[in-house]
Formats: C-alpha cells, sequence, structure tokens
C-alpha cells in the first residue's frame, strides 16, 4: 500500500523525466545556435571592416575613388590622342610653311614642270619633273613586284606549310624588317649593281647613245624597294588571313570547293581590310626610302627608264641638303612638300577604296 501512495502523486502531476530533459537539451542547442550566429555577425562585421580598410584588397574606396580613377584615365587618353593629332597638324603647318615660298619665288610651273636640274648654274634651274616621275614610277614598280610576292608568301604562311616550315620562314622574314637600308643599299652595291651593269651591256653592245651607269640604275633601285617592302607586306597580310573567321574555311570546304578555291574565293576576300592596309604600308615605305635608293640608283635627274640613273624624291633631298642655301634649300622644301602631299593623296585614295569596299560587302 506504501508503493501505490508513492507512485500516485507523480503519475497524477503528470511529470515527465525524460521530456524534461528534452526540453533543457533544446534550449541548449537554441542557445548555441544564437551564441554562433552573434559571433559570426560579428567576425562577417569584423572582416568587412579588415577588407574595407586594408588597401592591397579594397583597391577601389568607394564611388568617388572609382570616378576619380575613370575622370583621370579618360584625360590621359585624351591627351595622349591630342598629341598625335598635334603631330600630325605641326608637320603639316611646318612643310606648307617651308615648301611654299620657293613657289612664289621661283614658279610652280618651273619647279613642278621644268626638266631641268641646275641649282648651282650660273643660271639656276629647279625643275623637278623628272624626279617626281622617277618617284612614282620606281613605287608603283616596287608595288607591282613587291606586294604579289607578299601576299602570296602570307598565304604560304597562313594557310599552306606545314608548322615547322612555317617556324623557320617566319622569323627569317621577320629578320629582314630588323635590317638597316643602308645594309640593303650595299648589298645592292656589291651584287645587284654587278648584276645589272653586266645585263646593260649586253643589252646596249653596240649602241652608240647609251650612257653606262655601272648598273646605277632605276631597275636597280626597283629590285631593292620591291625587297625592303616585303616584310611588312607578308607579316600584316598573314596577320588578316589568320583572323579570318575558321568558320568561314570550314562552309567552303563544306560546300565542295577545293583548297585552293577557298584561299582565292573566300579567305583572301575576307581578309581584304588588312590586305589593303600592308599594301598602304608598302607603299608609304618604298616612297620614302632615302638611303639604300641613294646608294644602288646613280642619283642622276634623268627620264625614268629601265638602265637610266635615276634620282627619287627622296635622294634629291638628301644628296643635296646640308650644301644648299637660299633659293636652293627652299626648293629642296618644296620637294618635301611634295612628296609629303603625294603619301597623303595615296593614303587617301586607297582608304577611300577600302571604304567602298567594306560598304559593297555589306
Amino acid at each position: 500500500m506504501k508503493a501505490e501512495a508513492v507512485s500516485c502523486p507523480n503519475a497524477a502531476s503528470g511529470i515527465n523525466p525524460e521530456g524534461n530533459a528534452e526540453q533543457k537539451a533544446d534550449k541548449s542547442i537554441s542557445g548555441n545556435r544564437r551564441s554562433k550566429s552573434k559571433s559570426g555577425s560579428n567576425l562577417n562585421s569584423y572582416d568587412k571592416d579588415n577588407v574595407q580598410d586594408n588597401p592591397e584588397i579594397n583597391i577601389f574606396k568607394g564611388k568617388i575613388t572609382k570616378n576619380l580613377i575613370e575622370i583621370t584615365a579618360k584625360v590621359i587618353f585624351t591627351i595622349f590622342a591630342f598629341v598625335a593629332v598635334a603631330a600630325v597638324i605641326s608637320i603639316t603647318v611646318y612643310m606648307f610653311v617651308k615648301g611654299l615660298p620657293a613657289l612664289g619665288e621661283v614658279g610652280i610651273t618651273e619647279i613642278l614642270f621644268g626638266t631641268v636640274w641646275a641649282p648651282t648654274a650660273a643660271e639656276p634651274h629647279f625643275g623637278i619633273f623628272y624626279v617626281i616621275l622617277t618617284s612614282l614610277v620606281g613605287t608603283a614598280m616596287a608595288i607591282i613586284i613587291g606586294v604579289p610576292i607578299g601576299i602570296l608568301t602570307a598565304v604560304f604562311l597562313a594557310e599552306v606549310a606545314p608548322k615547322k616550315l612555317s617556324k623557320v620562314v617566319k622569323p627569317a622574314i621577320e629578320l629582314l624588317a630588323g635590317i638597316p637600308s643602308i645594309v640593303y643599299g650595299l648589298i645592292g652595291i656589291m651584287v645587284l649593281n654587278p648584276l645589272m651593269f653586266k645585263l646593260e651591256k649586253i643589252i646596249f653592245a653596240g649602241s652608240r647613245t647609251h650612257q653606262f651607269t655601272g648598273g646605277s640604275n632605276l631597275i636597280s633601285a626597283v629590285l631593292v624597294l620591291a625587297v625592303m617592302i616585303l616584310p611588312t607586306v607578308i607579316n600584316i597580310s598573314e596577320s588578316s588571313i589568320r583572323a579570318v573567321p575558321k568558320h568561314y574555311k570550314a562552309a567552303s570546304l563544306a560546300m565542295g570547293a577545293t583548297h585552293i578555291q577557298t584561299i582565292f574565293k573566300v579567305i583572301l576576300p575576307a581578309a581584304k581590310s588588312g590586305i589593303m592596309t600592308a599594301v598602304v604600308l608598302g607603299i608609304g615605305r618604298a616612297i620614302g626610302e632615302a638611303m639604300a635608293i641613294t646608294l644602288v640608283a646613280g642619283s642622276a635627274v634623268n627620264v625614268p627608264l629601265p638602265f637610266n640613273s635615276v634620282r627619287f624624291l627622296t635622294t634629291a633631298i638628301v644628296s643635296e641638303m646640308a650644301y644648299s642655301a637660299d633659293t636652293h634649300r627652299r626648293v629642296l622644301f618644296t620637294t618635301g612638300l611634295v612628296l609629303f602631299i603625294f603619301i597623303m593623296i595615296i593614303n587617301l585614295v586607297l582608304n577611300r577604296m577600302m571604304m567602298k569596299g567594306e560598304k559593297a560587302d555589306d
């Protein structure tokens, strides 16, 4: 009976020792979670403060710093752009200021269309017509020879040559671009001029009117110029060809075209803009070359025939600027102005052709 009396109050009160233990465990877990969340939030805030205060981690400290850097970068870029434009304008103004006075002093017709160049004679003459004609003919011939060779070499490197062979040929071409022009001239004197002189003696063996040049003639100058423009044409054309999307070639081959047909009908037309840029730069290199041409062309004012010694616009300036004075010197500046205008006209014409081609493609 005592045992029943002891057990009844416990049953009536409904006290469960196991339930109390579970409640205590839940309370302890929730407390631990709260403490962890508080400590975690404190840690996150601590890390954020450290990130914001550490200059190695946080480069831009807010919107003010970002805007300041953006504005500074834009100002720097704008200054550099204006420097480039100012350089072109300054050169243009300088050439016109120095080159125009001789036109008024000697006469436009006398300078541009005169055929006699005798600046130190008792009655001086300053005709540069043959010099202008030589520059145009020589540059055109060099482009006719050099551009096809350069473009076909670029096609070979980009589309035809095995990788091992391409790795050998490409450095050799890049080496050509680094050779000084005076070296081309020396090689021309030692190798090309003797060969041209032998050919000249064979062709004009019985002639009494031909003036032998020793191989220093227009052909030698043209061949040297053609070799000198090759690196420019090849490198830029190859880069343009490699930039053509691969799916152009894949689509052409899938339609049944051969590899050669794909190159000439798809890849080269797609790379036309870059190839035209290569031609423009090649023309600029050819028409502006002086040292090599001075050594191999003979530097005589003549009609630009293949076996005549000739003088280009650049060589006329280089040959006589050191001892020129007064009107003679001003006419040489006029020669430089003519050369400058020719280069500008060539660039504008070729750029216009490129723009028309792009519009036609669109």
